[in-house]
């Protein structure tokens, strides 16, 4: 699909201003399903975000889907010129620029905001919020906690005493300290004393005692300091005894909480195991459902991404795409039951000109080209197929028989198809008149998604452009052709006369080839000749005695990359089924009127 890129920015990649990138806007192709393939939307670049709308002119209705670019994965087409890919997680986005030139912009703008954004940067972390303080971690896990032991709130209880008995306890380790810091200074100044009043000890012996009692003479004629008592609050004030004896307190506090904690813990592993088993059981399920279905969709030929449709560089093997065009068809198939069985037919009034005005050659620009072409059906069309080893019969279903020519062209499937058929109480006038007339076409043709007569030659000569429902993975075909209606005179009037439609491509300013759809050739023809049994009597001829002899041929070149397995299973498939569908329609829509010759 190709693209009409505009930008709303500047030429300039960066905003001198501000710093930061420009905002860009313009039309890409969007990969939407493998139902409406490639569309055109209106796409911008603002802000670190990639965001896209249906057009331009709907963007005051807000947009239809946005990608943050901060973990996006661009990702050029391998050998798509036009494409690239851009990734999120498991969101992806298929884009197709108008040219590799507007390709290589977007996709260098969208590196520019990529980088721009931040992303696992510091001046990104503190935009985003990540500053926690340990205050907010531990109010969050307070409240997880809180949530999580409403049936357990003894424990709760023991560790709030916990941490009051740790308060209580390094307190009292302080104050312990400094007591032992105080013995400790004492001991070392006594240690210091005694040794200098022994150095100078007098020889005498005995010494006198002091009135004050502060030395004492021993026996090997030493002088030693007499320690004053102790106070019973100890060195600076502290009562070491009970300090000890609160210490012991504390820590028997702390122990007996513990043992508590312990209890109450031990009581509910039972409780956090089943939880835990529980949690794990899930994910097991989880995880082999997700494995599950992702061996499903590996299995799966429909996998509706762009690089799994049709095309040069497809990823999708043969079986795999004659599985999904099948699977496509018989949902086809089942929606036209439904439809078929709740529709009531709108009468339309399509009045049939009489025969002579179908029996002219046209003088329009196309006249030789549709003479030539009545002329080679007439000529080729109506040959006897038995004695001509090519053609083989593939379809023989009562009156009607199909047959196939194998033929291929640039690995191209050109297989031309012969269907004979015959029809009772139906002619060949009516026969071509309702395959001819664009009035009546969907009433009976289900594989037409919609058509348009682009020009009027004459009364018996249009050229229609008509576009086929898509059957994924194969891309969707249109097709564009002259369709013309005549009977041809018999020159033995003991033969009947031949009605004749012959469809073919022709090429018109009106309807140009485009990349949304592969473009189709057709040559095609309806012959009809009426045979007409007497009646009994002096009756009338009735629709009883009537039957329509039908030749149908069709050339048909696809175009694309469809596999030829495949094209030639979707004929034989779809050719029978729409002769029977059309020869029942017709006949549906005479019974009862009047035999039109």
């Amino acid at each position: 699909m190709s693209e009409k890129s505009s930008s709303s920015g500047s030429d300039e990649d960066v905003d001198p201003e501000s710093g930061q990138p420009v905002e860009l806007g313009g039309v890409l192709s969007k990969w939407t399903n493998y139902i409406h393939g490639w569309q055109d939307r209106w796409v911008v670049l603002k802000n670190n975000t990639l965001s896209y709308y249906k057009s331009e002119d709907e963007r005051e209705y807000g947009c239809r889907g946005s990608l943050c670019l901060s973990k996006a994965v661009i990702t050029p087409h391998e050998f798509d010129e036009c494409r690239f890919d851009i990734s999120v997680n498991d969101s992806v986005w298929y884009l197709r620029a108008e040219d590799p030139e507007h390709r290589l912009q977007w996709i260098e703008s969208i590196e520019l905001h990529k980088a721009e954004s931040g992303y696992g940067s510091e001046t990104s972390l503190r935009r985003h919020g990540s500053m926690l303080s340990l205050t907010s971690a531990a109010s969050a896990l307070s409240a997880t906690s809180t949530s999580s032991f409403k049936k357990g709130h003894r424990l709760r209880e023991k560790l709030a005493e916990m941490e009051t008995f740790r308060d209580i306890l390094c307190r009292q380790v302080d104050t312990l300290q400094k007591y032992f810091d105080s013995c400790a200074d004492a001991v070392s100044k006594d240690e210091f004393q005694r040794d200098r009043e022994v150095e100078e000890d007098e020889d005498d012996f005995p010494t006198t005692t002091r009135p004050d009692g502060e030395y004492n003479h021993n026996n090997n004629g030493s002088k030693e300091k007499l320690c004053p008592p102790t106070s019973p609050k100890g060195m600076n004030g502290i009562d070491f005894k009970g300090e000890a004896i609160t210490f012991k307190a504390t820590t028997a506090g702390i122990l007996s909480t513990l043992s508590h904690c312990i209890e109450l813990m031990v009581k509910r592993e039972d409780s956090w195991q089943k939880r835990l088993d529980k949690e794990l059981e899930k994910r097991r399920r989880v995880e082999d459902a997700y494995k599950s279905a992702m061996n499903e969709l590996k299995k799966k030929s429909h996998y509706g991404g762009p690089d799994y449709e049709e095309g040069p560089n497809s990823l999708i093997n043969e079986d795999e795409f004659f599985d999904a065009v099948e699977a496509a068809l018989d949902r086809q198939d089942k929606i036209e039951e439904q439809c078929q069985s709740e529709k009531v037919r709108i009468p339309r009034l399509t009045p049939v000109p009489p025969g002579d005005a179908y029996s002219t050659i046209g003088t329009h620009r196309y006249a030789t080209k549709v003479e030539e072409m009545v002329q080679n059906h007439m000529t080729y069309s109506l040959q006897d197929v038995g004695g001509d080893a090519n053609w083989q019969l593939v379809i023989e279903e009562g009156e009607m028989k199909v047959y196939r020519r194998e033929v291929e062209e640039n690995g191209i499937v050109l297989d031309p198809l012969k269907a004979t058929h015959a029809v009772k109480g139906v002619t060949g006038h009516e026969v071509c008149h309702y395959f001819w007339d664009t009035a009546v076409r969907l009433d009976w043709e289900t594989t037409i998604e919609n058509f348009n007569v682009v020009e009027t030659l004459s009364d018996n000569a249009v050229i229609v452009y008509q576009t086929h429902k898509r059957v994924w993975p194969a891309s969707q075909r249109d097709v564009l052709y002259l369709s013309a209606i005549r009977k041809i005179l018999a020159t033995n009037e003991n033969d009947p006369d031949t009605w004749l439609v012959c469809n073919f491509s022709v090429d018109h300013d009106n309807a140009a080839p485009t990349n949304r759809c592969v473009r189709a050739k057709i040559n095609v023809a309806m012959i009809c000749q009426t045979l007409v049994s007497p009646p009994e009597g002096d009756k009338e001829i009735s629709r009883d005695n009537i039957l329509c002899k039908i030749t149908y041929v069709a050339n048909v070149n696809p175009g694309g990359w469809a596999p030829a397995s495949v094209l030639r299973a979707v004929a034989k498939r779809e050719y029978p089924k729409f002769l029977k569908r059309f020869t029942s329609y017709v006949q549906e829509k005479t019974a009862g009127k009047p035999i039109l010759f």
